[in-house]
């Protein structure tokens, strides 16, 4: 089958333009498998980058320096001679205002990457707050990384130092998310069917274990108030879940087949999850309404054969911080970029054996792994409606549910609701 319907010429779609790449070194004997990228993941202030490179290591750059080398050298095989082009860290220094790379061995084969910043504002929830081995200050920057025997290891950004050893998870730990609003709350989903909610400023000390997913839990994503978590799993599970309470909110339904990675755009008002079923969905997490469908494979698998295709198996999902694009890695070697109000994809890349994807902090590059190495690509720009600028402005200070019971004109509710 093609991957687009036949009435849609492929010739017609944009190709992406390449900015980079970043090339894990390889020997002779070295084994394909193990070498897979399983995650990227870029700091929130945009200093950093990190990427699996397989067989346990894991390697952090400062991003504007990437960003420089590749304007100056190109787009080919930058990374076989970055780590000569990038200053090492010394031991005795680990300034902020002086970015240094290091290649960390986590010990085990890496699954999982996020980095998460400190605000000193934001309090702990812990009771016992009189003594504490770590007090992680405003400009303390952290890495934490899942590992395949279920042990999730804080690394500091700055020095590439181990900070905290985080062992509850008895399966995979195949993502982790930190709660956006600095209080530096992490969320852990692994193969053990289970979340689990440990609290860094106090020491790293698991808060919280939610119960619900029947079997593998692949994703979570917090929301970018940190009100909520979404959580995606095997046997078609996406489940929402309140942060203050830490009790589920509800199940969404509409998948049919495992869901592999989950995220909310940027207002918090919409959320993309991918699937084995082919499918991208983006939904009004307030409703439970699935306002859009992606389709990677044409016509769509009905649900007796809900997995489809294998080879257009939704891999990873990213939401831009336009709010307006959405990138999308399948199985079928290719990376697309779609906007949330169209049907079609705006551009499109080529890929082999891709696994996961990201938008940069900025999102004018999107960065997608592939065996040990990462690959960059320019980001669509495209000059934004005023009904979707309004509707970002006016989630970012109230959720879809106040937004309908304000009091003015239906057609203006209308017009500030995500009715795509």
């Amino acid at each position: 089958m093609a991957s687009f319907p036949p009435t849609v010429n492929e010739k017609l779609i944009a190709r992406s333009r390449t900015v980079g790449e970043l090339l894990a070194p390889t020997s002779p004997f070295d084994k394909k498998c193990g070498r897979e990228n399983w995650t990227v993941a870029f700091a929130p202030d945009g200093s950093y980058f990190a990427w699996s490179q397989g067989h346990r290591i894991v390697k952090l750059v400062p991003w504007s320096q990437c960003l420089n080398n590749f304007l100056l050298h190109g787009t080919k095989n930058v990374a076989n001679s970055v780590s000569t082009r990038l200053p090492r860290q010394n031991s005795d220094s680990g300034q902020k205002n002086n970015p240094c790379e290091h290649i960390i061995d986590c010990g085990d084969i890496v699954w999982s990457l996020a980095f998460g910043s400190s605000v000193p504002e934001k309090q702990s929830r812990c009771v016992n707050i009189e003594w504490h081995r770590f007090k992680f200050g405003q400009d303390q920057l952290l890495l934490a990384t899942g590992l395949n025997n279920g042990r999730i290891k804080i690394w500091d950004v700055y020095t590439g130092k181990l900070l905290l050893n985080l062992m509850d998870h008895t399966e995979v730990v195949r993502d982790l998310t930190f709660a956006p609003d600095g209080s530096l709350i992490l969320v852990s989903a692994s193969r053990d069917k289970t979340l689990r909610v440990w609290d860094l400023k106090d020491d790293g000390n698991m808060m919280k274990v939610l119960r619900g997913h029947q079997n593998w839990v692949y994703g979570c994503a917090f929301s970018p108030d940190s009100s909520v978590l979404c959580s995606v799993g095997a046997s078609k599970a996406v489940f929402l879940w309140d942060m203050d309470k830490y009790s589920m909110i509800r199940k969404l339904e509409g998948h049919h087949n495992d869901v592999v990675a989950c995220e909310f755009s940027p207002d918090g008002a919409l959320l993309a999850t991918a699937s084995y079923d082919t499918r991208v969905y983006v939904w009004d997490p307030h409703t439970g309404v699935i306002l859009m469908e992606f389709g990677h494979l044409f016509p769509p698998p009905t649900p007796i054969f809900a997995g489809g295709a294998n080879d257009r198996w939704v891999r990873s999902v990213s939401f831009s911080h336009d709010g307006l694009h959405i990138a999308s890695l399948a199985d079928d070697k290719m990376v697309r970029f779609w906007r949330i109000d169209e049907e079609y994809p705006v551009q499109v890349a080529p890929l082999n054996n891709g696994l996961c994807c990201t938008f940069s902090t900025d999102g004018s590059v999107l960065a997608a792994g592939q065996d040990g190495s990462v690959y960059f690509w320019a980001t669509p720009r495209q000059v934004s409606s005023l009904q979707h600028l309004c509707r970002m402005a006016i989630r970012r200070v109230m959720p879809t549910s106040q937004v309908k019971n304000l009091p003015i004109p239906s057609k203006v509710v209308e017009f500030l609701c995500y009715q795509i």
